[in-house]
């Protein structure tokens, strides 16, 4: 085990924690720990922009600028008065420090950097990438000649870090993706304790709440295997087929759990894509301990602490009065378009979401959007009723339109790059009841007391409470008989947090609204935007998907790991709120009320325990493989893929980026016997090959790919004028032949040309270098 890494890493990370948050006192001032939770997203971006911008002429001289411009920001800000209070700042690096070490142990015992069970091939050869490269953008490791047409922002970050601690590339993979994993859970306890303090909850109760829905917990479809497992096989049975459930992995016993059966609980029907046979489509509806028990440094993962950091910009933009103009016009013209442009080249993905917080939060704030206006200007926009709400919605659409173009701007030479040709369609079948309640059933469940006890709250007399809770039910089935079951399960939600963040009670009615421009006591606060944004992502995903030849998979899959990130911060304080603070009025007995306090506390304890089996398999699984421990993601090579490990490690060790050739197309399978290459020599090395793993079928077009393909058959086959020709056309350094490469083709001919000489020979490869 790599023990002076980990301890340099860590070290590292502790001292962006400091750095960046000197910064963020300056950015959240009302937080109740000055933001200190959010200094290493901060001190992240402050290294990003600088390397994103100065690395087109440099890398080498961009990340050490970058280091002297995050030094220089944060004495400057101290210099001023500023400093990050102990407590909190130890706080925070405890959080920090044990969710790093967890995926620190959980890659140790699984380090390897491998093609099958996700898109390790592509996260690596991205990574080997950079830290080849002179300048950004990295030239495509699966098509040689040309820049990576993918979204490289996240890896950037990684090189970035590999390349000030001098860390080789297969450690740096692993040891950056327990960074990102530690980012998020400590942005996560962050947002979620000032959010609670700012409601005057219980901030450690609130914050450690969110660090565990965000890092620990799972879905319910985990907890409802165990349950049918318990239950006899009488009641097993129908419920399993009442649910959609086979009777397969847990529930039929705990020695048949896969961790990865959680990420697979949606299954669309294939006929609607014509895309999967014969059984389903499968949606990837992950959650983040499940991704990073994977291993995948995935963009959807690393982008979560940045998401979060947006949300806090907004969150700070919540808090401050509408007299203070200048700061809430910073804030969100200047800090939040910044990060949108990280975000937007780390996960595109994403990248709408920022924008869609930004216009919730001004939508909801208790400073009125016209406030942002010069006075004169403002004067005129002030109109009472429902035209001063309809006001208000539309200054928030333009405000979040304008954080778009702004960080369109920030992020303007990666948009400038290769187009993507993936268009939008319209979902023809949506998911159902079971399905939803099983993937967002610890958010909404929640989220729904919470809600009702908050709208009841406003209702004079019992029956219309009981009416507002049957109305909520009978929507819920309605959408559900009309297979539109997100609507009818999220429908409430966005009516209800939108209501009571925007007014104290529902009878005031709308021309209530605008005497709040200036503050009020409002029922929810921030959470509520939270809520929203969830929400309104899962419905959007219900009906409207990118075309691609995997169904919705990937829509889904890139944002539903959204939806769990800003839901599991909002259910902190959510949580806290129902265990401490509820006291329903309502029922007329003393016992009914003590009774339904226990009762919500137990509700808490059985969700929190529920959503820990998952976790409480996987880790116990993953650890009955523990060998030797090891952060090296390229040290399974010798016993994997004896014959081609030297010859790898040979093509490593070489200088810049010389292009290769190897076996076309390729994808998720290492399997040389059949023909299957996986771009291995490409995308272990970051070195650029002619044409590597199909996806960039995808990223570009078919055509243009499958000319490669037949290009690179031609080098390996072809005549020898056709081979001088190609190999001058894609400037080939070094021709790999290795077992996929003989298997596929056949009998190999490029060894016969004159200009070409065998540079290494090692078990079953041959190295060919063009003179």
């Amino acid at each position: 085990m790599e023990f002076a890494l980990v301890a340099t890493w860590l070290a590292l990370y502790l001292l962006l924690l400091y750095a960046g948050a000197t910064a963020a006192t300056v950015l959240f001032p009302r937080f109740a720990d000055k933001g200190v939770a959010f200094g290493v997203p901060v001190a992240l971006s402050i290294l990003w922009l600088v390397v994103y911008v100065v690395g087109r002429l440099s890398l080498s001289v961009a990340v050490w600028l970058a280091l002297a411009v995050l030094l220089a920001v944060t004495v400057v800000v101290a210099s001023r008065g500023r400093s990050v209070d102990g407590r909190a700042y130890a706080e925070a690096a405890a959080v920090f420090s044990l969710a790093f070490l967890l995926v620190v142990w959980i890659r140790a015992v699984d380090p390897a950097i491998v093609p099958v069970g996700g898109e390790k091939f592509l996260d690596f050869g991205l990574l080997q990438s950079l830290l080849r490269a002179e300048t950004i953008p990295p030239e495509d490791m699966w098509f040689a000649g040309e820049p990576v047409a993918y979204y490289y922002g996240g890896h950037l970050l990684a090189a970035t870090l590999a390349r000030l601690t001098g860390t080789a590339g297969q450690y740096a993979y692993n040891l950056a993706l327990a960074g990102f994993y530690a980012t998020l859970v400590t942005a996560a306890y962050g947002l979620a304790g000032a959010v609670a303090a700012d409601r005057d909850l219980p901030r450690r109760l609130s914050a450690g709440l969110a660090a565990f829905f965000v890092g620990i917990a799972s879905n319910l479809s985990t907890p409802a295997k165990f349950l049918v497992w318990l239950l006899p096989e009488s009641l097993s049975r129908p419920l399993a087929a009442a649910a959609g459930y086979d009777l397969s992995g847990l529930a039929t016993g705990p020695r048949s759990f896969s961790y990865w059966d959680a990420s697979r609980v949606i299954q669309d029907d294939p006929a609607d894509f014509g895309t999967y046979e014969p059984a389903a489509a499968p949606v990837i509806d992950e959650f983040p301990l499940f991704a990073w028990l994977n291993g995948d440094m995935h963009a959807h993962m690393m982008s979560t602490g940045f998401l979060l950091l947006a949300g806090a910009l907004c969150f700070s933009y919540y808090q401050t009065p509408a007299a203070q103009r200048r700061r809430r016009l910073g804030l969100l013209f200047g800090a939040v378009p910044v990060v949108g442009g990280l975000i937007a080249v780390t996960n595109t993905w994403s990248f709408p979401s920022v924008a869609g917080l930004a216009m919730l939060t001004v939508a909801v704030a208790p400073a009125a959007p016209t406030t942002l206006l010069p006075e004169r200007y403002a004067r005129r926009l002030r109109v009472d009723g429902l035209g001063g709400e309809l006001v208000r919605i539309g200054a928030a659409l333009a405000v979040a339109v304008v954080v778009l173009v702004l960080g369109l701007v920030w992020s303007l030479p990666f948009w400038l790059g290769p187009a993507s040709g993936r268009e939008l369609a319209v979902l023809p079948d949506r998911s159902s009841l079971v399905e939803l309640l099983a993937v967002h059933g610890p958010f909404v469940l929640p989220f729904g007391m919470y809600l009702y006890a908050r709208v009841a709250g406003t209702l004079s007399d019992t029956r219309s409470r009981l009416a507002t809770g049957a109305a909520v039910v009978g929507f819920v089935a309605v959408g559900a008989a009309l297979d539109i079951a997100a609507v009818g399960l999220l429908g409430p939600l966005l009516v209800g947090a939108w209501l009571l963040s925007r007014g104290p009670t529902l009878s005031d009615g709308v021309d209530a609204l605008p005497a709040l421009a200036d503050g009020g006591d409002r029922p929810v606060g921030f959470e509520a935007v939270l809520i929203l944004a969830g929400a309104g992502l899962v419905l959007i995903v219900e009906f409207v998907f990118v075309r691609e030849n995997i169904g919705r998979m990937n829509t889904v899959f890139k944002t539903y790991m959204q939806v769990w990130i800003l839901w599991a911060v909002a259910v902190g304080p959510v949580l806290a709120w129902l265990v401490t603070r509820w006291r329903p009025t309502w029922p007329s007995a003393d016992r009914v009320r003590a009774a339904t306090t226990v009762g919500m506390r137990v509700f808490v304890a059985v969700l929190v325990v529920s959503t820990s089996l998952y976790g409480v398999f996987a880790l116990s699984n993953h650890a009955d493989r523990a060998g030797d421990l090891t952060l090296d993601g390229q040290a399974y090579l010798d016993d994997a893929h004896p014959q081609e490990a030297e010859a790898i490690r040979w093509l490593d060790d070489r200088q810049g980026q010389p292009t290769i050739v190897t076996a076309a197309p390729a994808g998720y399978q290492w399997v040389p016997s059949e023909g299957k290459g996986a771009s291995a020599p490409a995308s272990l090395t970051g070195l650029p090959t002619v044409a590597g793993w199909y996806h960039e079928a995808q990223y570009r077009n078919d055509t243009v790919y499958q000319q490669r393909v037949g290009d690179v058959e031609t080098i390996y086959t072809g005549n020898q004028s056709a081979q001088r020709r190609l190999l001058s056309t894609y400037d080939v350094t070094y021709v790999y032949v290795g077992p996929a490469e003989r298997n596929r083709y056949g009998t190999v001919t490029i060894g016969d040309l004159p200009e070409v000489t065998v540079a290494k020979e090692a078990g079953g490869v041959t190295i060919y270098r063009v003179q």
